[in-house]
């Protein structure tokens, strides 16, 4: 799964002054991204907004064990997680951590006082784009999958926040607000040759290649509210694919690179809906009395994954791409997140939060076999030390 940055989805920046539950109006620093509550153990981002618009609440869904994204073989799971975390802790730290498929071999692949998070494979496997709270800026950076070679590859005002891997993997998109609002940029897999994509004076998020790696999709808030947009990879060939009066967010590439779903509150509340980019067509998927969120494609483009909360929980739903077949996965107390398929369609990994904790679980299409991967009471070593394998024990 890459990684979705926008209304659904949005970077965390930890700032040296962070309060645990400020919630107020007060003023912050422009263009920057701040916590303001962690109410039963839960953290809320909200972006300030210039001039007198209210600040926007962005996510809810962050550490502690949060967001898996299964390397492309799907051997190995990233994610990021605080596990320090405690309601009066103001000094919880962020890393990136990656096990096997299983949950064993859980290693922390990052290691100090900076806040790491939203790691982002490679199409080879071989290194991750992860964001750093750096200095007061968001910055990007690359790694080896196993944690060594530490690349710096922004270095600037602003938050940077990594979006997609290009599918040859020789270029990177991300998020920007170097010029203000927030843009989309791609650069080299080394850090040179940064191109702004995107030069509206409103906010774009959620940029992810198509799998032929001739399109970008993304969202935009240029003509007055957010709509679906794709471009050409330079950056030409802007076009608003869900011309309405009302939020269309969060796109996910089919992987046949003709579809594309995404997320819009057209009809009062948020459902889930499939744009034929070729005919301009689009389907509803999901038609519920509350929202349904976070939608995954399968590796064969047959079926959706999501979150919905129309019995009023939000738990892991199934879909065939056309709507039929809707399947509730799951069903417990806490709280469901960050759907993502394992490569070959086996296995759907997703963060929930139950017993009081946030882990990352997986479980097969059919609703059978869940298991608990990560244990957030352990603390493995850092990368190049012993690294523990305490999960992966069945819960069914």
């Amino acid at each position: 799964m890459t990684l979705r940055i926008g209304l659904a989805v949005v970077a965390l920046v930890l700032l040296g002054g962070l309060a645990a539950a400020c919630g107020g109006d007060d003023e912050d620093p422009p263009g920057v991204l701040i916590f303001i509550s962690r109410k039963t153990g839960d953290y809320v981002i909200r972006m300030p907004n210039s001039g007198d618009k209210k600040p926007l609440e962005l996510h809810n869904i962050l550490p502690w064990d949060a967001s898996p994204v299964w390397s492309p073989d799907g051997s190995r799971i990233a994610f990021y997680g605080d596990r320090v975390f405690n309601l009066t802790n103001v000094d919880d730290n962020v890393d990136i951590y990656v096990m096997g498929a299983d949950g064993n071999g859980l290693t922390r692949l990052t290691d100090g006082e900076e806040a790491d998070a939203f790691p982002v494979w490679s199409p080879d496997g071989q290194r991750i784009a992860f964001y750093r709270q750096d200095l007061g800026n968001g910055e990007i950076y690359t790694m080896a999958a196993d944690g060594s070679d530490l690349r710096k590859l922004t270095d600037r005002p602003g938050i940077d926040i990594p979006y997609d891997w290009s599918p040859d993997g020789e270029r990177l998109l991300f998020g920007s607000n170097a010029a203000g609002s927030f843009d989309i940029y791609a650069m080299d897999a080394d850090g040179g040759n940064i191109d702004r994509l995107t030069t509206s004076s409103r906010d774009e998020y959620s940029a992810v290649w198509s799998p032929d790696g001739s399109r970008i999709a993304f969202e935009s808030e240029q003509d007055g509210n957010f709509d679906i947009f794709t471009m050409n990879v330079d950056g030409s060939r802007a076009a608003n694919m869900t011309v309405r009066p009302l939020a269309d967010v969060s796109p996910e590439w089919a992987p046949d690179g003709l579809r594309l779903a995404f997320v819009s509150n057209r009809d009062a509340n948020s459902e889930i809906y499939v744009l034929d980019t070729v005919f301009s067509e689009i389907s509803p998927v999901t038609r519920a009395s509350r929202d349904d969120l976070q939608p995954a494609w399968s590796p064969d483009g047959t079926r959706l994954a999501f979150i919905s909360n129309r019995d009023f929980n939000p738990e892991l739903y199934l879909s065939n791409a056309d709507g039929s077949g809707q399947k509730r996965l799951t069903s417990d107390v806490g709280w469901e997140s960050a759907p993502a398929w394992s490569p070959d369609g086996a296995l759907i990994a997703f963060s929930s939060f139950r017993e009081g904790r946030r882990d990352v679980y997986v479980i097969h299409p059919d609703g059978t076999a869940t298991a608990r991967l990560t244990n957030d009471e352990a603390q493995p070593a850092a990368a190049g030390g012993d690294a523990l394998t305490d999960s992966g024990a069945p819960l069914d």
